[in-house]
């Protein structure tokens, strides 16, 4: 799930302890230390079911392995297991059907969230915008699995679910240095790609990335190392909730003065914020085409107003304070206290104060009680707090009495460590040390698409994401560095909902169908010649 604020918090932060995904650590004297590491630490679980799904009235009958795969480092020394659960179609030619791997973001987040919320075989049932009540939740057959177009692989990022580091204590020569960083975690995803099509023969498999939040982040690193460096060329990148340029990020834009971007990019968002809660003075009838008018207007008049900075004149001040209020529907003097400037988190405690609310980050069609009304920023993510309990507990009780995995041991839904560890400085395509500016992983999807040309990209966003706003994302694959003519590979999908794109059923219906006619249009017969 999640994007900026370095750690994106879909919040559940408790200090979890890393343990194994099996059987505790057995007691060995000095002398037979290591043979006991190696037989319990450094080899790779499995945990083979079967199952079954209905999707659109079609039976599927499927096998799940849930798993770790052992990563190691050049010298063949074990660094760490990445835990996922493989959904295989039983009966299917397995050298044509498509295999996706699928991640969500954080950084620290596992999977959970697209596994339980959208595409895996089971869904748990959370209310739409408003606080899910406490157990028992309920999971259902997942109408929406992609089950019926693709194989489904969910993946841990290491730290997070059962995924963790192998140590000196473990055998291993892990480190979180080898893990928690735009690249190494890039490195990590491609050789647990390249180990999964080995063991279970997929290499021939049309291949798809599906990341959220930073996921999506991670699909652009992840693309271009399995293109440029595995030769594994994808077919597809399906992109949902994106941030690929950390300079866009409307979280705290204000510790980065002079870049005035992120402002007119979140605006849009701000409107349709305002215009969902009834808090605009004169609201349109409906949000298109008036969003239109206002992307027009933030990308204008708005960022050129900014960009005039102190110069500035006092009467124009005013006049853009008046139409940006208008729009976002925040107090007009707010606005001006602000210098025209006002941040995601800003927004989402300011917008509905006057009603004792704070909207959402993740989903601002979400909201909850304001814990503090003199605070600046908002204290919480209402989205967050109403539905992250629902995940927590059916995953939980899903993976140890369905899926037979983990026993008493800890799955890490989200990791503050590693969000807090993360080292978010990256070396682009082409160059030998990292870039001294904010996380920019435009140019290697930019690189990815052009060494393989035939790569598609979809890219899905909800009107009312605050961590990561819809135009935002428009206009950074807008600006790819590469050839115009690349830019047909390219297709935009929006929805009327926030991050998570698939909490309101309407628009998981959306998602599904149009996933789903991504992966077939995309999954290309064998050459012939």
């Amino acid at each position: 799930m999640s994007a900026p604020r370095l750690a994106l918090a879909v919040a559940i932060a408790a200090a979890l302890l890393p343990v194994s995904a099996f059987a505790a650590k057995p007691q060995a004297k000095p002398a037979d230390h290591a043979a006991n590491i190696d037989r319990y630490w450094a080899k790779p679980h499995t945990s083979t079911t079967t199952g079954e799904v209905t999707i659109n009235g079609k039976h599927i009958d499927y096998t799940a392995d849930t798993g770790t795969i052992i990563l190691h480092d050049k010298q063949g020394k074990p660094t760490g297991e990445m835990f996922y659960v493989a959904y295989i179609k039983r009966g299917a030619d397995a050298a044509k059907r498509p295999i996706s791997f699928l991640y969500n973001g954080g950084p620290g987040s596992s999977s959970v969230w697209l596994h339980m919320g959208a595409f895996g075989p089971v869904r748990v049932v959370t209310d739409s915008h408003i606080h899910t009540p406490p157990a028992p939740y309920r999971l259902v057959n997942n109408d929406y699995s992609l089950l019926d177009a693709s194989d489904l692989v969910f993946v841990d990022a290491m730290g997070t679910g059962y995924s963790r580091i192998l140590g000196k204590a473990e055998g291993g020569v892990g480190t979180p240095k080898m893990f928690y960083g735009v690249d190494p975690d890039g490195q990590a995803f491609a050789q647990f790609i390249s180990n999964f099509l080995s063991q279970y023969g997929r290499w021939n498999s049309p291949k798809y990335l599906i990341g959220e939040s930073y996921g999506t982040t991670r699909n652009a690193v992840l693309a271009n190392i399995l293109e440029q460096q595995g030769n594994i060329d994808l077919n597809g990148v399906v992109m949902m909730s994106s941030i690929l340029n950390f300079d866009t990020s409307i979280d705290q834009p204000n510790l980065n003065p002079g870049i005035n971007l992120p402002y007119a990019l979140a605006l849009p968002t701000y409107a349709a914020v305002a215009w969902y809660h009834k808090s605009l003075a004169n609201p349109p009838a409906t949000l298109h085409p008036w969003l239109d008018q206002v992307q027009t207007w933030a990308m204008g008049p708005y960022l050129h107003a900014l960009n005039e900075g102190a110069a500035l004149p006092q009467a124009q001040e005013q006049q853009v304070a008046a139409q940006m209020a208008a729009y976002t529907g925040l107090p007009e003097r707010y606005v001006l206290r602000a210098n025209l400037r006002v941040t995601g988190p800003e927004f989402e405690q300011t917008l509905l104060l006057p009603r004792g609310e704070t909207a959402g980050r993740l989903d601002a069609r979400f909201s909850g009680p304001t814990m503090d009304p003199l605070a600046e920023s908002a204290v919480y993510d209402p989205q967050s707090a109403a539905i992250s309990s629902a995940y927590t507990a059916a995953f939980n009780d899903y993976v140890r009495k369905t899926l037979k995995f983990g026993g008493k041991h800890t799955y890490k839904i989200v990791s503050d460590t590693v969000g807090n560890d993360w080292n978010l400085l990256h070396t682009p395509p082409g160059q030998t040390t990292p870039a001294y500016i904010a996380t920019n992983v435009m140019p290697d999807l930019a690189a990815a698409m052009s060494y393989n040309p035939d790569l598609k990209v979809m890219v899905n966003a909800g009107y009312y994401d605050l961590a990561t706003p819809y135009y935002a994302a428009w206009y950074q694959f807008e600006q790819l560095p590469m050839q115009r003519k690349l830019m047909h590979n390219i297709q935009f999908h929006y929805y009327h909902v926030g991050h998570m794109l698939y909490v309101r059923p309407q628009d998981l219906v959306k998602v599904h169908a149009n996933i789903v006619r991504f992966i077939r249009s995309t999954d290309h017969e064998p050459a012939t010649r």
